[in-house]
């Protein structure tokens, strides 16, 4: 029986709205930690954060996703996947705790020791956290996530803040880190009714390891290409080049990433409940594509053409070294809405061992890309990211053209309706710019941000934008609805 268009708007709009009140209080969580943290202190954790990263993949990825997929999935299933979760990511610590050590010899960098192994201690948090957003997917009750998230989220900020005011340095950070994974896994904990059972099959974790595996190797690829610029512009540049290489991909990616996690929670339950309707999941995964793309466009790009007021009136202009990060950030995520959409669309038909095929051309021309660019300069590293995301959304399409008939040509047209007004936006708001550099930051700011309102709204109804108008008429009809019931 497929999923009900009121579950999945519901599934949308309270995974969408913890996506986005996490995302308000980590943006003022870095703030005030990026004016009270040197980039020194930010380039070590951003160093640390990727080992450990790693190693959380192993813990998450894979058997969560197998369980969100399985069409019966018990309470045997989740208690097996349960178990092996805590006895594997604490055998995970153990490693982590003797190869610190090296690490740290070899960034020459002593304070990595301690650091790596106080922080691996969220990962037996996060392998039962796994197994929770796994029931809570399963039953599409995202409320939960809502709350769990935002409560989690909100009780890291003030350990993170409180720390770094009190002069804990690298530490506030860590420390951040661990009680929002720990807040989040123990507020879901009291919320959600599953509870593991007493029992554990071997063979139900084979069957589950045969579909997870697959998705567990290309979340390590991913990861590991994601992480290794960091690790390579760590050993070969400084920790302050590393910051602003970190923080210029960080706030991009917190707008792609809080939409990208919400529709990807959503669409992949969705999908999987009628992953034999084929047409039906083509149908869903272009209006993802669509509405994601209609959300991201505008923001990425109006992040990009008001990055400089923006670093400047936030961080303070210690920070400015990564306006350029940030524009070729932006430029590289606007395909982002796409690749989440073919790519849930592949995993929802059970074709896993496709995801792994397309991975692997992808993370090698990652390497080849990083390796050649490591030379020139960290810059140059930034924009290497921009080839692998347009290569990735190629290959995303090809598999999709031959699986649910969703080709590159619809896949880029789809795209371009949304970022075409953004783009046109986006060089209004420049060209407004240059005329305001004697201004007081905050006037600029303000003034970029009304304008490019204005100019995306004018933009999309000339341009007839479809996203725009399925929004505005599904408010207009929604409004109605509720206008006979206030009378």
């Amino acid at each position: 029986m497929g999923t009900s268009k009121k579950a999945i708007v519901s599934g949308m709009f309270w995974t969408f709205s913890e996506r986005m009140a996490e995302q308000l209080v980590s943006v003022v969580v870095t703030i005030v930690l990026a004016r009270l943290l040197t980039p020194d202190q930010y380039g070590t954790i951003s160093l640390v954060t990727v080992f450990v990263t790693l190693a959380s993949v192993f813990v998450t990825n894979g058997f969560g996703t197998a369980l969100i997929q399985k069409e019966h999935a018990d309470a045997l299933d989740f208690s097996t996947v349960f178990y092996f979760g805590i006895v594997f990511s604490l055998a995970v610590c153990l490693i982590l705790y003797f190869v610190a050590e090296f690490i740290a010899v070899f960034y020459h960098m002593p304070i990595l020791t301690p650091v790596l192994r106080v922080l691996s201690l969220q990962l037996p948090f996060s392998a039962i956290n796994s197994v929770q957003q796994a029931y809570v997917s399963r039953g599409m009750n995202f409320k939960n996530f809502f709350f769990a998230t935002s409560i989690g989220t909100f009780f890291s900020a003030i350990v993170g803040i409180t720390m770094a005011y009190n002069g804990f340095g690298v530490w506030s950070l860590v420390w951040q880190s661990i009680s929002n994974t720990v807040g989040n896994t123990v507020v879901l904990w009291f919320m959600v009714k599953w509870r593991p059972i007493w029992a554990f099959s071997f063979t139900r974790l084979e069957q589950l390891f045969s579909y997870g595996w697959k998705l567990l190797v290309q979340g390590f690829l991913i990861t590991l290409y994601d992480n290794i610029r960091s690790l390579a512009i760590g050993k070969f540049y400084s920790a302050r080049s590393l910051a602003f290489y970190t923080k210029g991909n960080q706030y991009p990616n917190l707008i792609v990433t809080n939409i990208d996690t919400a529709m990807g929670r959503v669409l992949f339950p969705a999908m999987s409940k009628e992953q034999s309707n084929f047409f039906r999941i083509k149908s869903v995964a272009r209006r993802s594509t669509k509405l994601s793309s209609f959300i991201m466009s505008p923001l990425l790009i109006g992040f990009a053409s008001c990055a400089k007021p923006i670093v400047s009136f936030l961080l303070t202009d210690k920070w400015l070294p990564i306006v350029p990060y940030i524009r070729i950030i932006c430029f590289c995520l606007l395909v982002r809405a796409a690749q989440t959409a073919t790519l849930q669309a592949i995993k929802a038909t059970g074709k896993s061992n496709l995801v792994l095929k397309m991975d692997i051309p992808v993370r090698i021309v990652g390497f080849i890309a990083l390796m050649i660019s490591l030379k020139f300069g960290v810059i140059y590293v930034a924009l290497s990211d921009v080839i692998v995301e347009y290569f990735c959304l190629i290959l995303y399409g090809v598999a999709t053209s031959r699986t649910i008939n969703y080709g590159l040509r619809e896949i880029f047209w789809d795209l371009w309706l949304n970022v075409l007004p953004a783009l046109i936006m986006g060089l209004i708001v420049l060209s407004v710019d240059s005329f305001l550099s004697g201004c007081p930051v905050i006037v600029v700011l303000l003034l970029d941000i009304l304008l490019g309102i204005f100019a995306y709204v004018v933009a999309c109804v000339i341009l007839k934008n479809e996203s725009f108008f399925y929004i505005f008429s599904a408010i207009k009809k929604e409004r109605s609805k509720r206008l006979p019931k206030e009378g």
